[in-house]
């Protein structure tokens, strides 16, 4: 049986590294900004002058039968400092690389957020109007609209608060478990709602909606919606750390850059139709499983034992604005 060929844009960052170990290298063609370990080919998307001819070039060399997007600027105070490179990442190469999947026949996917949406009135169906408040769901809302507009066939994936195993360490998950480890108080917003979601099931899932080739835009999100204060309380609570130590504020008080929607989160219901049998896991669920299958830079001290090593996969992230980097 032949092997379906998987190019991964982003292949490096936390997203793209989950669907590699998911699909396998054997299937896996992975892509990212600059070369590393265990990425084969580099594309820069930020560069408007090169990337349509390295795109060009990568997809005739290639000839991939499914090309997913893992790749973005999702670094949302980043983006609303620097709105023209988070265009290029987010619209402009997006376009781009649907044009290109098209071209050669290539299903295309595209990984989108619930940034999308104002958090007025969440949680939210794959139907119900968006209105972004900042300029990096205004940026992934225009990815999707030009991707749709180029390929009405492609798969549009909202996601949000993508927590799990990776790299280099840096989504909310190991910044909550650094601060529990060194004894530090950390504040964590307790009126932004959202749906957690854990990266080894948005890989999973992800991979699964391909096979079934479900087209258009469908929410991939855990199973439940709560505030980031529990989120935090939650995974504290899941490894033993010290639950004092987060300190519900409002956004507000974190003076953050970008607004937030506040009052928002997912419905899955698109999902559970297509995927009736899909497992989403609960906070302590995927607690558990990251625990049975290490992998990605160990949480210091309270969650890994020295007799449980713990082995990165042959990804590295060496991206500046990937999945990891934002709140997707």
């Amino acid at each position: 049986m032949t092997i379906p060929r998987l190019l991964i844009l982003g292949a490096g960052g936390q997203v793209g590294a989950a669907l590699v170990r998911e699909v396998g290298r054997e299937s896996a063609i992975t892509v990212d900004h600059q070369m590393g370990l265990g990425i084969q080919y580099a594309v820069d998307l930020s560069n408007s002058s090169t990337c349509s001819s390295q795109l060009e070039e990568l997809f005739s060399l290639i000839r991939p039968d499914v090309v997913v997007n893992a790749a973005g600027m999702t670094w949302v105070d980043g983006c609303e400092a620097n709105p023209d490179l988070a265009i290029r990442i987010n619209c402009s190469a997006a376009r781009e690389i649907a044009l290109q999947s098209r071209r050669f026949g290539a299903a295309n996917v595209y990984f989108s957020t619930e940034y999308v949406f104002d958090g007025a009135g969440g949680p939210y169906s794959e139907t119900d109007d968006t209105h972004p408040v900042s300029v990096y769901g205004r940026t992934k809302l225009d990815g999707e609209r030009e991707i749709l507009a180029v390929d009405p066939s492609a798969l549009i994936i909202r996601t949000t608060v993508v927590y799990g195993p990776e790299t280099l360490g840096k989504n909310f998950a190991y910044q909550l478990l650094t601060a529990l480890a060194a004894g530090t108080p950390m504040p964590v917003p307790s009126d932004q709602i959202s749906s957690p979601t854990y990266n080894a099931d948005l890989a999973a899932i992800a991979v699964a909606l391909v096979r079934e080739r479900v087209s258009g835009i469908c929410n991939v999100v855990g199973p439940e919606i709560m505030d980031r204060a529990t989120f935090a309380r939650r995974l504290a609570r899941a490894i033993g750390g010290a639950e004092d130590l987060i300190q519900p504020v409002t956004t507000t008080a974190l003076a953050q850059r970008a607004p937030r929607p506040l009052q928002a989160g997912l419905r899955i219901d698109r999902l559970r139709s297509v995927l009736p049998h899909c497992v989403l896991r609960t906070p302590e669920e995927a607690m558990a499983h990251w625990r049975s299958s290490q992998w990605g830079k160990p949480w210091p001290g309270l969650f890994l034992q020295a007799s449980q090593p713990c082995c990165a996969p042959d990804v590295q992230s060496l991206r500046p604005f990937d999945s990891t980097g934002g709140m997707l």
